[in-house]
């Protein structure tokens, strides 16, 4: 996925505030006996906030099992996408679980696992454009007015993709959605995985879905730099869990089923 944050600024908040320690992530989460996952409970399916306020989603239930191979407990935190970052340099949390693109930008502050799933840009577009648009490539056109989330790679695809279209950015991807359906933008560009779901909870009848992908992205977990322990787990457990199944089960219950989408309401 998705976004980018402002990559200097969290390294300079690590190096000004973050405590001196020569102690790995991972012996510190044995000590305290307590996995915390840092999210923005705003990305469905990767992670989505029910009708009782619990986050539910892909990464949580990866997370869950993550922490009953650690043999400790889970805590979820919460967090808001532009400081997500910063808050794990300054050890809120453990490690990112939030559908987080993997860049060279952010590679230079944190340190991803291996990829643990591909996914690219898509477009949804106002229903009565449909005969005008019937290929991304259409979109770029000063007449269009196209939107992301502020401070994604959805907003770094629009703008690169698009450079002739009027483009707006929102907070939030709901709020995104909402004003294609309402006809005030033309298409809202956005992760696959996120447009898939929003179509089936919102847009049949009134969206029109260009669901071929038109980038590549690898999304992973970030932790903080120099911890080898944690990252050699990482990447065991990860495929630990696709060689068993465990991911197979994970990914067809939020990929590939949408009987979730009830919890939502």
């Amino acid at each position: 996925m998705k976004r980018i944050v402002l990559l200097l600024c969290a390294l300079a908040l690590v190096m000004a505030s973050a405590p001196f320690s020569m102690a790995d992530t991972l012996d510190d989460i044995k000590a305290a006996g307590v996995l915390r996952v840092g999210m923005e409970p705003g990305y469905m399916p990767f992670e989505l906030t029910n009708q009782k306020g619990e986050i539910i989603g892909f990464d949580v239930d990866v997370a869950k099992r993550m922490a009953k191979k650690l043999g400790v407990k889970l805590e979820l935190v919460s967090t808001a996408w532009d400081g997500i970052i910063p808050s794990l340099m300054t050890s809120k949390f453990d490690v990112i679980m939030s559908g987080m693109t993997i860049t060279d930008e952010r590679s230079q502050v944190v340190d991803f696992a291996d990829p643990y799933i591909i996914i690219g840009q898509t477009a949804l577009v106002r229903k009565d454009l449909a005969g005008e648009i019937k290929s991304y490539k259409d979109l770029n056109n000063p007449k269009y007015k196209i939107a992301s989330k502020l401070g994604t790679t959805g907003e770094f695809a629009a703008k690169e993709t698009f450079p002739k279209a009027q483009y707006f950015s929102y907070e939030t991807e709901q709020e995104g959605v909402m004003e294609v359906v309402s006809g005030k933008i033309d298409a809202f560009i956005y992760d696959s995985p996120y447009n898939a779901v929003a179509y089936a909870e919102k847009g049949q009848g009134k969206l029109v879905f260009l669901d071929q992908p038109f980038t590549e992205e690898k999304l992973g977990w970030a932790v903080r730099k120099e911890n080898p322990k944690f990252m050699a787990f990482l990447n065991s457990f990860l495929k630990e869990i696709k060689e068993d199944g465990t991911y197979g089960k994970i990914y067809n219950k939020w990929f590939m089923d949408d009987a979730w989408l009830k919890e939502l309401h």
